[in-house]
């Protein structure tokens, strides 16, 4: 599969952020057939890259000292062009900054902000570092999705504030959910989510990651510590998962369907 390419608003980056990088390597690494190559400790941090089939697909990261209440989660990030700019329209549509632009030595500029209705989202400006090698492959990411407590508020949000041109894939007081781009060609989704998510769970993206067998993963990962947050189930999109790794970084797995 070719390498994909990303225009500005595109989901083209994900990262987890965990207590235990080492273990979650192993997680990954066992789960989806990952390969991990670590950065300078001083300049990046000890950022790792996981690879699948020698294509970066993620990246992992180890809590700061002041981030050690936080729960480990993973965090998606919309390309921009400018990430200065990008910062400037996300406070005028109403979002938060709360993380400024900041280079990251050779490869980007990156900028954490929350939107309106209370969702993490990073920025990426990218120079050496590009994004995505592999997607909607096995052991790549297939799909970013935002759960929004805040739905309305949300989409506009986007629009404004990263370019997007949203279609509405349906609309009825049961299911409400928007897609940046149309049809096959859709790259991330917006959720009303308000009715279904648990009391107390914000706002916030989620990664799909693919395997070739939703339940053998389950299995999979309960049996290396994780968890089941919701059994795998089929919708017209396929057939999907809940789960948790170890630490408790929750993320959706996505398994392909025959057509028809």
């Amino acid at each position: 599969m070719p390498t994909p390419t990303f225009v500005p608003g595109d989901p083209c980056w994900a990262d987890l952020m965990t207590d235990d990088v080492e273990g979650a390597k192993k997680f990954y690494g066992e789960l989806l057939g990952w390969t991990f190559e670590g950065s300078d400790e001083e300049t990046y941090g000890g950022y790792v890259t996981a690879y699948k089939d020698g294509k970066q697909v993620a990246g992992i990261m180890a809590k700061q000292p002041d981030q050690a209440q936080m729960p480990s989660t993973w965090s998606i990030y919309l390309q921009s062009t400018d990430a200065e700019a990008t910062s400037a329209a996300i406070t005028e549509a109403g979002g938060n900054v709360f993380v400024p632009p900041m280079t990251v030595p050779e490869m980007g500029v990156m900028a954490i902000a929350e939107d309106p209705s209370g969702a993490v989202i990073g920025v990426w400006e990218p120079l050496g570092h590009t994004g995505y090698q592999l997607v909607n492959e096995t052991g790549s990411v297939g799909w970013h999705e935002l759960n929004s407590r805040g739905y309305d508020a949300a989409v506009e949000f986007y629009r404004k504030a990263f370019g997007w041109e949203t279609s509405v894939m349906e609309d009825t007081p049961e299911f409400r959910y928007t897609t940046l781009g149309e049809g096959e060609s859709a790259r991330a989704g917006i959720f009303d989510a308000d009715a279904f998510l648990p009391e107390g769970v914000p706002s916030h993206w989620q990664i799909f990651l693919v395997v070739d067998d939703a339940d053998a993963a389950v299995k999979q990962i309960v049996d290396n510590g994780g968890s089941v947050l919701r059994e795998p189930w089929n919708d017209p999109h396929g057939r999907h998962a809940h789960v948790a790794d170890p630490q408790g970084a929750p993320f959706m797995l996505h398994q392909s369907l025959p057509q028809g």
